[in-house]
């Protein structure tokens, strides 16, 4: 079998004449006078936070998902850390280790000790019957929509049993998901919280937003956010500076208005690929439950070297040498990454191991257009039959 290596790859600058490069991922903004017209307002206005805008924001973005109480914080690590704060005592946390490494910061920076989970196959998220296996002495559980596909929350609340381990979620990559049974990405577990960096599906530049039916929980992490001052200087806990400027609540808002028509652009974008690649050998897809949906903030694929011919790395340069952006996501897993090696050796999560060894993600973003799939698809395809770049 042929030796995979991680590989990030940028691509080169395209030769005279040539195709323009395709980015792995670009920002889907749309600034127009509206939102110029209230940007400038709130500049002049001197409320750069803890003014109106934010709280516009918040019960929008409710409204949306069908939830009780939105938090917007200053990003979605800073939100995850304030949650996993209010679950108290927790001192064990079981989280994916197929993930991004804020998943696993958090817990560390809360003290609490990280038990990592192995993934599903087919979904690639957190595998609840793993789980349940680790969650003896947990604390909480921390659950990730990997690339927006939805995790089994249910059979993770199942694996908690009789002690009742609250269940978190780490949507950063999941809004506008929706779970088998309907329910949007943000309306279950304890909480779910999600990032609106530049390159998830809806962003505000930076920021994050917390989803809770927990009224007294959406009230610690409103006083939580403003390092844990509920206004009269008293301090109640050590809480952080994540507020959301009025800025990016802006930026949000208007992004939010759009976001229906541009969620319904990039489902077709990623079925454009699908249908392309589909006959090819040694590719395999996210699988997302039956009636649910992802937000694919990522599009994610295996690549078999041996029935497709190639490793992932092999792939990822030709690509590159064709001017087309692509990454190799998550690797290394965090169970592998120096900062969580600590004096035990790594635990057994094979289908992890796997993944983070075979993974590659495509180029998409919203806005892409339909030209550059293809372009991307016939590429892998050349790839696959000759293993070399289209003649330049």
């Amino acid at each position: 079998m042929m030796s995979v290596s991680t590989h990030t790859a940028t691509p080169v600058a395209p030769k005279t004449g040539t195709p323009e490069a395709i980015p792995l991922v670009r920002p889907t903004v749309e600034p127009d006078s509206t939102l110029l017209s209230r940007m400038d307002d709130v500049l002049r206005s001197g409320m750069l936070t803890n003014g109106a805008w934010v709280k516009r924001f918040e019960e929008a973005a409710a409204a949306y998902l069908g939830v009780r109480n939105v938090v917007a914080v200053s990003n979605c690590t800073a939100g995850l850390m304030l949650v996993l704060r209010s679950v108290g005592r927790a001192r064990e946390v079981v989280l994916p280790s197929f993930t991004f490494m804020a998943t696993g910061h958090v817990a560390h920076w809360n003290a609490q000790n990280v038990l990592f989970a192995d993934s599903d196959p087919h979904t690639w998220t957190i595998d609840p019957a793993d789980c349940a296996g680790r969650t003896s002495t947990a604390d909480a559980v921390v659950g990730m929509h990997t690339f927006g596909t939805p995790c089994d929350v249910n059979a993770l609340e199942r694996s908690a049993g009789a002690r009742q381990v609250p269940v978190i979620l780490d949507a950063a990559h999941g809004f506008g998901s929706r779970y088998p049974d309907g329910a949007m990405v943000g309306t279950k577990g304890l909480a779910e919280v999600f990032s609106l960096s530049p390159t998830k599906p809806l962003s505000a530049g930076e920021g994050g937003l917390v989803t809770t039916d927990d009224d007294n929980l959406a009230q610690e992490l409103r006083i939580g956010r403003d390092y844990g001052n509920p206004g009269d200087y008293d301090a109640r806990f050590a809480g952080l500076n994540a507020r959301m400027p009025e800025l990016s609540a802006l930026v949000g808002l208007s992004a939010l208005e759009r976001f229906p028509h541009w969620l319904e652009r990039r489902m077709s974008l990623v079925q454009r690929y699908r249908d392309n690649l589909a006959d090819l050998p040694g590719l395999t897809f996210q699988q997302v439950p039956e009636g649910a949906r992802s937000s694919y903030k990522d599009l994610g694929v295996q690549v078999d070297p041996d029935t497709f011919g190639l490793d992932r790395t092999a792939l990822a340069r030709l690509l590159s040498a064709e001017g087309i952006s692509s990454r190799s996501y998550f690797d290394p897993p965090l169970h592998r990454q120096t900062a969580y090696r600590g004096d035990f050796a790594p635990p057994a999560l094979p289908v992890t191991d796997r993944l983070a060894a075979r993974m590659i993600t495509l180029p998409l973003y919203s806005h892409m257009p339909e030209d550059d799939v293809d372009r991307v698809c016939d590429a892998v395809r050349r790839a696959h039959v000759d293993g070399s770049p289209h003649a330049v």
